[in-house]
This record gives structure tokens, C-alpha cells and sequence, in this order.
């Protein structure tokens, strides 16, 4: 099992809340392409995670396959919501270091995820003025419909 905090007490999971997976009922062992069909992030994503340091250690079988535990997809599932906010690679890798380091990186860990934070709402504020423009065009072409066929049954 992939260990993600040195201390006992109060835990980073290193997970949004639980979400419904596609896991199997009960099931805490996956292979590399049990986890592709369940993330749909593909082999050699996951591979390059591992190799970069995103992915903590992933246990082995007696033959060397990867077995990927629950808290590993768990992990996964924060590296997908990081990606979507636009958190740069190197940022990942650096939270995740953070993580492996334990408790005594708590306020850094928490700077790195406000400032993504800020980030996030910074697009949002940026995609909200561009959806308004979208809003003024459709409406307006909507008008011009509108008009349009008005004047045309004017006529007939």
C-alpha cells in the first residue's frame, strides 16, 4: 500500500471527496489496465507519472506488474482535478514531493493550492466576460432572426 504522509495524525488523503469510481466492489488491487479503463488516463500516462514523481510509488506484483491500490486512483483523481485547473506539471510534481515529505509542509502545500485557487478564479472571471460577449452575439443574431422573418411576413 502506497504510503502518502510520514505521521499519523491529521492526514492528507491527497484526494477531492470520494467520488463514485468504476471500482469493483470491494476490490483494492489494480492492474495498469484496470486503471486505464477506470481514469481513462492511458499506460504510458501513468508510467510518466511514476517516472517524473507525480505518481508515489506504485507496489509491484511478485512478477513485477504494477498494482495500483484505491488510494492510488484517489491520487489520480486530484492529478486530473490539478491538470484541469492548469496547474503546471512541475507544480504537480512539486505538491506531490510535498506530500511524500509529511505535515511539516502543510503551509507550503497550502500556498501552492491557493495560488491555483487564485488562478482558477481568474479563468473563470476571464471565461465569464467571454460568455457574456457569446451571450450579446447569439441574442443579437437571434434579434436579427427574428426581424428578419417579421419583415418577410410584412411583405407576403
Amino acid at each position: 500500500m502506497t504510503v502518502m504522509e510520514t505521521t499519523p495524525t491529521r492526514t492528507d488523503s491527497c484526494s477531492a471527496p470520494p467520488q463514485a469510481h468504476r471500482r469493483p466492489e470491494g476490490q483494492d488491487s489494480y492492474t495498469i489496465s484496470e486503471v486505464v479503463a477506470v481514469t481513462g488516463l492511458t499506460a504510458h500516462t501513468l508510467r510518466w507519472y511514476e517516472r517524473i514523481g507525480l505518481m508515489p510509488h506504485v507496489d509491484r506484483s511478485h512478477t513485477g506488474q504494477r498494482r495500483y491500490s484505491n488510494r492510488d486512483l484517489d491520487w489520480l483523481d486530484l492529478v486530473g482535478k490539478l491538470r484541469l485547473t492548469g496547474m503546471p506539471v512541475a507544480d504537480m510534481v512539486r505538491y506531490a514531493e510535498l506530500v511524500r515529505e509529511g505535515d511539516d509542509t502543510f503551509g507550503e502545500r497550502f500556498e501552492l493550492l491557493e495560488q491555483t485557487r487564485r488562478d482558477v478564479l481568474t479563468r473563470i472571471a476571464e471565461l465569464q466576460d467571454t460568455l457574456a460577449v457569446l451571450d450579446r452575439k447569439i441574442s443579437f443574431y437571434a434579434d436579427a432572426e427574428r426581424a428578419r422573418a417579421y419583415e418577410a411576413e410584412k411583405v407576403r
